[in-house]
């Protein structure tokens, strides 16, 4: 492990808790204190895989206040490692603004490769994966109808988090917006009940209509013909 390092940002499994490599287990080991966005989740995967280092809480309503002083904490020598719930650190998740303040400090930080829900989805999803856009989660009010009325123009796949409460809602607007394209929904990925739907948008709001909605989501749409 790099001696400068200060800052490791480390993936953790989107679900199936094997899905974590040798390196990450390597790095969890070694730091100092592990942030995690989730302590009871986190200290979940920690012990299935033996690791016991200290873990603080490191999460969306606490960034802006914690950053400044985790990097004060750096500087004197400490070494940490962030992960989040599932997936790479600061992908639709905390941690942008801890790499931003280190960084800014001149200190070492050092991502390594890993486990992100959206990868798996777009290479199977059947759509175009050589050039694609991830916008995250939508607006949930705000800038929602201007940030669709921009992606109706996008010629490039694109790829979007979705919560179950919202996903028909998402469907529907995708069609309204961009038309009755071709897509893909991919739910609970690499766990038991993984599943992806492909078809039109019509097709796939009439499915999960029917089926019902469980599980996080990952939509990926076809670009503007």
């Amino acid at each position: 492990m790099p001696e400068n390092t200060a800052l490791f940002l480390v993936p953790t499994p989107i679900g199936n808790l094997e899905d974590i490599t040798l390196r990450a287990i390597k790095v969890l080991n070694e730091v100092d204190v592990i942030l995690a966005e989730d302590t009871r989740t986190s200290g979940k995967l920690l012990k299935h895989h033996n690791i016991s280092k200290p873990l603080q809480s490191y999460h969306i309503f606490n960034e802006h206040k914690t950053a400044e002083k985790l990097v004060e904490r750096m500087k004197s020598g400490e070494r940490f490692a962030l992960i989040s719930d599932a997936g790479t650190p600061a992908i639709s998740d905390p941690g942008f603004l801890l790499v931003r303040e280190a960084i800014k400090e001149g200190l070492e930080v050092n991502c390594l490769p890993g486990a992100t829900a959206f990868v798996p989805a777009l290479v199977n999803s059947g759509l175009p994966s050589d050039k694609f856009t991830f916008e995250g989660f939508l607006p949930h009010k705000k800038g929602r109808q201007t940030r669709l009325k921009k992606l109706a123009e996008e010629e490039r796949t694109i790829i979007l988090y979705e919560s179950p409460h919202r996903l028909i809602k998402s469907l529907e607007q995708l069609k309204e917006f961009l038309g009755d394209r071709q897509a893909s929904v991919s739910r609970e990925l690499t766990k038991m009940f993984e599943e992806t739907v492909r078809g039109s948008l019509s097709e796939l709001i009439e499915h999960f209509t029917t089926k019902g909605v469980k599980g996080e989501f990952v939509i990926v749409v076809e670009g503007k013909p």
